[in-house]
């Protein structure tokens, strides 16, 4: 017979599932290598019916819409050197990363400038593979001449954002289904007038925040003489309990993150005019979108980039970092079942021991 003792010991040995606020390393998009691990689109905007081109890897460097500049920052850029005739589309990017990144995680963008201008749609965001099903954080969304950003939630019809705990009181819409709205989403405004546009750059630009936990997901804002001495540097841990209130908050009490959220690839776009800067452009720009911005001369878009000083994904456990494995076995699922395994051994154990 097993003896209590040793079915104890067992049992503190078994997998666990940790939901601390501290999160380790796993993920560092930064340097002379930023782009090695991410994706370009390669194709016209068929996913917002931008009037843009989402260049290749090749066409990026070739055209310079993509490259690490001297000082080590990323930069991805709409084309601001070619007169685009009528009927075509202006050259833009957009990257996911490689990787995805599961219920576990939190990814910190340190930017310095964000694209913005008329006609102008940038985005840092995150969905799972088989949007809507699992989901979509927008950590970042501007559009136009806008003052301030805003945070978003995408998913399937159920999910809904109430009771949250957060700064921001610019909450525009709470129903996070994409089939609600024409996919507004769930939407909070950020009310920090740093937060994009032209005021982001003067203030240095600033360090955007996503805690993709069991509990809800949290986005924090920090503009850059406000950033946490705790995010500063190269640190090999975050703890969110830190960071004090987020500027959005989406608890998980209507919305289950386990049902409604998958692990995500890391998106940067920007495109231009398209389904959402269509409903938005008149409140701060004149004229029509693509024949008076798109098209023809390209010095609208001499601020349409982004400069990244890097992207750090943080952990709490191997199974937060995810490359698509050849048999397409994610280490999500080798973990998920390796507590499956621990659990039903443990029951095992026990029942022998009665």
């Amino acid at each position: 017979m097993i003896s209590s003792r040793f079915f104890f010991a067992l049992v503190l040995a078994l997998p666990t599932i940790v939901t601390a606020a501290n999160y380790s390393i796993v993920k560092e998009y930064a340097g002379s290598n930023f782009f090695d691990d991410w994706v370009f689109y390669g194709n016209f905007d068929n996913l917002t019916n931008g009037d843009a081109i989402f260049v290749t890897a090749s066409q990026a460097t070739s055209q310079q819409l993509a490259f690490v500049n001297s000082a080590g920052n990323a930069v991805m850029k709409v084309d601001n050197k070619t007169n685009v005739a009528f009927n075509d589309k202006r050259n833009t990017v957009r990257i996911s990363t490689k990787d995805r990144f599961a219920v576990g995680s939190v990814w910190i963008a340190d930017m310095l400038h964000v694209p913005f201008g008329c006609s102008v749609w940038p985005a840092f965001w995150s969905q799972a593979p088989n949007w809507p099903a699992g989901g979509e954080i927008d950590t970042f969304e501007g559009v136009n001449m806008v003052h301030n950003s805003q945070f978003s939630l995408h998913t399937e019809p159920g999910c809904t954002a109430v009771n949250a705990v957060q700064t921001s009181t610019l909450v525009n819409s709470t129903d996070c289904s994409f089939k609600t709205n024409s996919n507004e989403g769930c939407v909070v405004e950020d009310p920090d007038p740093n937060s994009y546009g032209a005021a982001f750059a003067a203030a240095g630009g600033g360090m955007f925040v996503t805690e993709f936990a069991e509990t809800g997901i949290s986005i924090w804002f920090f503009s850059r003489g406000n950033v946490p001495s705790s995010l500063q540097g190269n640190a090999s841990s975050v703890d969110t309990s830190t960071l004090g209130k987020p500027v959005s908050n989406y608890p998980s009490g209507n919305c289950n993150i386990d049902q409604f959220f998958r692990a995500q690839n890391l998106i940067f776009d920007i495109t231009l005019c398209g389904a959402g800067d269509r409903n938005v452009f008149a409140q701060t720009c004149s004229g029509i979108c693509y024949n008076d911005y798109v098209i023809g001369s390209p010095s609208n878009y001499d601020n349409a980039y982004f400069e990244v000083r890097s992207v750090r994904v943080f952990g709490t456990s191997s199974a937060v970092d995810i490359p698509p494995g050849a048999n397409g076995t994610s280490r999500e699922n080798k973990a998920g079942f390796v507590v499956l395994f621990g659990v039903a051994l443990a029951t095992l154990v026990f029942l022998m021991a009665l």
